[in-house]
């Protein structure tokens, strides 16, 4: 076996890995470690080229192995993670932006500005934010999230990861 018929195999061990996220760990791994094993005694009987094109493919093998333990209607760790984490930054950076063009309009209108501005924010998403300036340099506070914004994050992440599917059945 050459060195490029390895790195065939890892490869396609190393993409299924990726796609089985959702099972346990140890069960994850053990999968890992039995397609590598069966590919590595195939590819000494057959050639490597032949074992890759008789496994099919990486995408149908993890369908396969995620129906199998966790049935077709399965919940997803990963994609109420990416919710979690994605939603964060896009909606910080968003009302990030907008706090700043508030900020920017004020000195644009007085250079110079001093004294206490307040903007009620995005409405529903942020409490208001108060600016502070002293001849035309600004500081602020204020523009947490509203608990509008964590019951849909937390619901984001639910419906996103179908985790309604992890209580037990009846």
């Amino acid at each position: 076996m050459t060195l490029f018929d390895r790195l065939r195999i890892e490869r396609l061990v190393w993409t299924l890995d990726q796609q089985l996220y959702d099972l346990p760990h140890h069960s994850r791994v053990a999968k890992r470690r039995e397609v590598r094993a069966n590919l590595l005694e195939a590819s000494r009987d057959v050639g490597t080229s032949a074992a890759l094109k008789r496994l099919g493919g990486s995408r149908r093998l993890a369908a396969e192995y995620l129906d199998a333990e966790l049935g077709r209607r399965r919940h997803s760790w990963i994609a109420a993670v990416y919710f979690l984490g994605g939603v964060p930054l896009l909606l910080n950076f968003f009302l990030s932006e907008a706090a700043g063009a508030y900020e920017r309009a004020i000195t644009a209108a007085d250079p110079h500005a001093t004294g206490t501005y307040t903007w009620r924010g995005v409405s529903y998403l942020q409490s208001a934010i108060t600016y502070t300036f002293d001849q035309g340099h600004a500081s602020h506070v204020g523009g947490a999230w509203s608990p509008l914004v964590y019951v849909l994050w937390i619901g984001g992440a639910v419906a996103c990861g179908r985790l309604w599917r992890l209580l037990p059945r009846a």
